[in-house]
Protein backbone atom coordinates (compact mmCIF):
# COMPACT_ATOMS: atom_id res chain seq x y z
CA UNK A 1 0.00 0.00 0.00
CA UNK A 2 1.37 3.49 -1.06
CA UNK A 3 1.23 6.62 1.67
CA UNK A 4 2.26 8.92 -1.05
CA UNK A 5 -0.19 11.55 -2.39
CA UNK A 6 -1.26 10.84 -6.55
CA UNK A 7 0.60 14.08 -7.77
CA UNK A 8 3.86 12.70 -6.09
CA UNK A 9 6.13 9.77 -6.98
CA UNK A 10 6.08 6.90 -5.15
CA UNK A 11 9.70 6.29 -3.41
CA UNK A 12 8.75 2.89 -2.30
CA UNK A 13 7.89 1.68 -6.00
CA UNK A 14 10.80 3.75 -7.80
CA UNK A 15 13.47 2.50 -4.77
CA UNK A 16 12.16 -0.42 -2.91
CA UNK A 17 15.60 -1.82 -2.35
CA UNK A 18 16.34 1.63 0.22
CA UNK A 19 12.52 1.15 1.38
CA UNK A 20 13.32 -2.37 2.61
CA UNK A 21 16.89 -1.39 4.36
CA UNK A 22 14.81 1.67 6.54
CA UNK A 23 12.23 -1.06 7.61
CA UNK A 24 14.94 -3.60 7.96
CA UNK A 25 16.89 -0.79 10.45
CA UNK A 26 13.43 -0.14 11.82
CA UNK A 27 12.31 -3.44 12.63
CA UNK A 28 15.97 -4.22 14.55
CA UNK A 29 15.95 -1.10 16.24
CA UNK A 30 12.19 -2.14 17.32
CA UNK A 31 14.00 -5.41 18.51
CA UNK A 32 16.86 -4.27 20.72
CA UNK A 33 15.14 -4.28 23.81
CA UNK A 34 14.12 -0.77 24.74
CA UNK A 35 10.71 -0.18 25.86
CA UNK A 36 8.39 -0.27 23.07
CA UNK A 37 6.30 2.66 24.50
CA UNK A 38 9.38 4.86 24.86
CA UNK A 39 10.41 4.28 21.39
CA UNK A 40 6.90 5.25 19.99
CA UNK A 41 6.88 8.91 22.31
CA UNK A 42 10.96 9.41 20.85
CA UNK A 43 9.24 8.51 17.18
CA UNK A 44 6.38 10.91 17.84
CA UNK A 45 9.07 13.46 19.19
CA UNK A 46 11.34 13.57 16.30
CA UNK A 47 7.97 13.82 14.07
CA UNK A 48 6.70 16.60 15.67
CA UNK A 49 9.37 18.46 15.05
CA UNK A 50 10.41 17.59 11.45
CA UNK A 51 6.29 18.14 10.75
CA UNK A 52 6.11 14.71 9.17
CA UNK A 53 1.96 14.59 9.62
CA UNK A 54 2.15 10.76 8.43
CA UNK A 55 4.93 9.55 10.84
CA UNK A 56 2.90 11.58 14.02
CA UNK A 57 -0.23 9.90 13.14
CA UNK A 58 1.07 6.39 12.85
CA UNK A 59 3.21 6.49 15.85
CA UNK A 60 0.17 8.03 17.81
CA UNK A 61 -2.04 5.34 16.74
CA UNK A 62 0.88 2.82 17.53
CA UNK A 63 1.12 4.52 20.82
CA UNK A 64 -2.44 4.46 21.44
CA UNK A 65 -2.28 0.34 20.39
CA UNK A 66 0.17 0.06 22.61
CA UNK A 67 -1.88 1.85 25.65
CA UNK A 68 -0.14 5.22 25.79
CA UNK A 69 -2.38 7.31 27.57
CA UNK A 70 -3.87 10.04 25.79
CA UNK A 71 -2.92 12.96 28.24
CA UNK A 72 0.77 11.71 27.95
CA UNK A 73 0.19 12.02 24.00
CA UNK A 74 -1.60 15.58 24.20
CA UNK A 75 1.44 16.97 26.36
CA UNK A 76 4.37 14.64 24.43
CA UNK A 77 5.17 18.86 22.87
CA UNK A 78 5.39 20.27 25.92
CA UNK A 79 7.16 17.31 27.58
CA UNK A 80 9.16 19.56 29.66
CA UNK A 81 6.58 20.92 31.40
CA UNK A 82 4.08 18.24 32.15
CA UNK A 83 4.91 16.14 35.07
CA UNK A 84 3.13 12.90 32.94
CA UNK A 85 6.79 11.92 31.66
CA UNK A 86 9.91 10.06 33.80
CA UNK A 87 13.33 10.40 34.43
CA UNK A 88 14.13 7.73 31.56
CA UNK A 89 11.08 9.61 28.99
CA UNK A 90 12.58 12.82 29.45
CA UNK A 91 16.66 11.76 28.74
CA UNK A 92 15.42 9.73 26.06
CA UNK A 93 13.01 12.97 25.12
CA UNK A 94 15.92 15.68 25.51
CA UNK A 95 18.50 13.00 23.69
CA UNK A 96 15.83 12.46 20.77
CA UNK A 97 15.64 16.51 20.80
CA UNK A 98 19.16 16.70 20.34
CA UNK A 99 19.73 14.65 17.46
CA UNK A 100 16.79 15.74 15.91
CA UNK A 101 17.88 19.59 15.97
CA UNK A 102 21.08 18.91 14.56
CA UNK A 103 21.61 22.72 14.17
CA UNK A 104 22.18 22.77 17.80
CA UNK A 105 24.91 21.28 19.91
CA UNK A 106 24.76 17.68 21.51
CA UNK A 107 25.64 19.31 24.67
CA UNK A 108 27.90 17.51 27.14
CA UNK A 109 24.34 17.93 30.12
CA UNK A 110 21.97 16.10 27.31
CA UNK A 111 24.82 13.72 26.96
CA UNK A 112 25.24 13.19 30.96
CA UNK A 113 21.21 12.75 31.35
CA UNK A 114 20.90 10.28 28.60
CA UNK A 115 23.80 8.03 29.78
CA UNK A 116 22.57 7.91 32.89
CA UNK A 117 19.69 6.96 32.15
CA UNK A 118 20.56 4.61 29.29
CA UNK A 119 23.50 1.88 29.32
CA UNK A 120 26.19 2.27 26.70
CA UNK A 121 24.55 0.09 24.42
CA UNK A 122 20.88 0.93 25.01
CA UNK A 123 22.12 4.92 24.10
CA UNK A 124 23.31 3.45 20.85
CA UNK A 125 20.09 1.78 19.89
CA UNK A 126 18.17 5.28 21.10
CA UNK A 127 20.22 6.87 18.95
CA UNK A 128 19.45 4.76 16.04
CA UNK A 129 15.98 4.47 16.45
CA UNK A 130 15.94 8.77 16.81
CA UNK A 131 18.39 8.55 12.92
CA UNK A 132 16.21 6.25 11.36
CA UNK A 133 12.91 8.14 12.54
CA UNK A 134 14.83 11.28 11.08
CA UNK A 135 15.02 9.29 7.80
CA UNK A 136 11.16 8.25 7.49
CA UNK A 137 10.24 11.93 8.32
CA UNK A 138 12.09 13.00 5.34
CA UNK A 139 10.97 10.70 3.01
CA UNK A 140 7.43 11.40 4.80
CA UNK A 141 7.53 14.94 4.09
CA UNK A 142 9.41 14.46 0.94
CA UNK A 143 6.83 12.94 -0.99
CA UNK A 144 4.03 14.33 1.24
CA UNK A 145 2.44 11.03 2.44
CA UNK A 146 -0.86 10.89 3.39
CA UNK A 147 -1.38 10.53 7.09
CA UNK A 148 -3.14 7.55 8.24
CA UNK A 149 -7.07 7.25 8.78
CA UNK A 150 -7.87 6.25 12.14
CA UNK A 151 -10.11 3.25 12.40
CA UNK A 152 -13.86 3.11 13.79
CA UNK A 153 -13.96 2.54 17.34
CA UNK A 154 -14.61 -1.25 18.26
CA UNK A 155 -17.86 0.75 19.77
CA UNK A 156 -19.51 0.90 16.58
CA UNK A 157 -19.03 -2.64 15.83
CA UNK A 158 -20.46 -3.89 19.51
CA UNK A 159 -23.73 -1.95 19.12
CA UNK A 160 -24.27 -4.56 15.63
Amino acid sequence: MSHARKDYPDFKALAPDIYERVLALSQLVGKAGLEKDLLELVKIRASQINGCAFCVQFHILEAERLGIPADKLNLLVVWREAPQFSQRERAALAWTEALTLLSNEVGDEVYAQASAAFSEKELVYLSSAIGVINVWNRFGVAYRWTPPARRPAARAEAAQ
